[in-house]
């Protein structure tokens, strides 16, 4: 802020006033801003204050209210969720992801980028994997949809998710629904003998694909994982695809192996 910018926003009486106690400059910009800002919260406090004060006021019996607004282009879809048969009536344009979101509290899908890219809103429809932010709700019509939720029996879950636990195949566990999702449905991929990219010979196999772990890496390289959780991930499919059981790599520390880890670190200090 200049001073032609200074004297067009100030009364005479107030630059007279400014003037008598020496606030002058950069003194003076500091001044305005300062009163600026308190004048703004103490603007703010009020409107608060009467907004609170409203909301505590009954309605009138009289009064009239404005129809509150319907759902534009709406469609009735009938959806299977998770085993449960849903009837909504959604914009033409809703998403599945907001669907399932917002409309019937399914929250175990992740929305991450909203563009069909990192993989975090997979779930299974009709036993293929999709986007579920790229699919359109009334798109579904009729068909079976399993999230997350759906793939535990009960307090049993699945063996893909336990698998996930037992390799440490996640951290933050945002992406880890649909990283799961889409591992489940991958298997049936394999035993349906579709192919991917790195897939050496059809002829020989067209059904029930064993996966290396180059295979399922390229299978599930549209799920993003930020973590870096790979390795786990990788060892959970692998051992679900096989049945094999392998070693868990890791446990949670005892309290011996804590007391000990926290004496090195003292000692580490004091060496430095």
């Amino acid at each position: 802020m200049d001073d032609n910018q200074e004297q067009k926003e100030l009364s005479r009486d107030e630059e007279t006033l400014l003037d008598e106690l020496g606030i002058v400059g950069a003194a003076r910009r500091k001044f305005l801003g300062q009163s600026m800002a308190a004048a703004l919260g103490t603007f703010a406090f009020h409107l608060l204050a009467k907004e609170e004060s409203f909301a505590t006021l009954a309605a009138s019996s009289d009064a009239v209210f404005a129809p509150t607004a319907g759902v534009e282009n709406a469609v009735k879809v009938l959806l299977k969720i998770n085993g449960s048969t849903q009837r909504l009536e959604v914009d033409s344009r809703t998403a599945l992801l907001d669907a399932l979101r917002e409309r019937l509290g399914l929250t175990g899908t992740k929305k991450g980028c909203d563009q069909g890219q990192c993989g975090a809103c997979t779930v299974i429809v009709d036993g293929r994997r999709v986007l579920s932010c790229l699919t359109l709700a009334a798109s579904c019509e009729g068909k079976e949809v399993t999230t997350i939720e759906g793939l535990a029996e009960g307090d049993e879950l699945h063996p893909m998710q336990a698998a996930f636990i037992k390799h440490d195949g996640f951290q933050c566990g945002y992406c880890t629904p649909g990283q799961i999702c889409s591992a489940v449905a991958l298997l049936q991929e394999a035993k349906n003998g579709d192919a991917s990219h790195v897939t050496n010979n059809l002829q020989t196999s067209a059904q029930n694909l064993r996966l290396s772990d180059q295979e399922i890496r390229e299978r599930m390289s549209g799920n993003i994982c930020r973590c870096g959780a790979y390795p786990g991930i990788v060892a959970a499919i692998r051992e679900v695809h096989s049945g094999r059981e392998t070693a868990q790599t890791w446990h949670f520390a005892t309290d011996e192996e804590i007391a000990v880890a926290l004496n090195q670190e003292g000692k580490a200090d004091e060496i430095v």
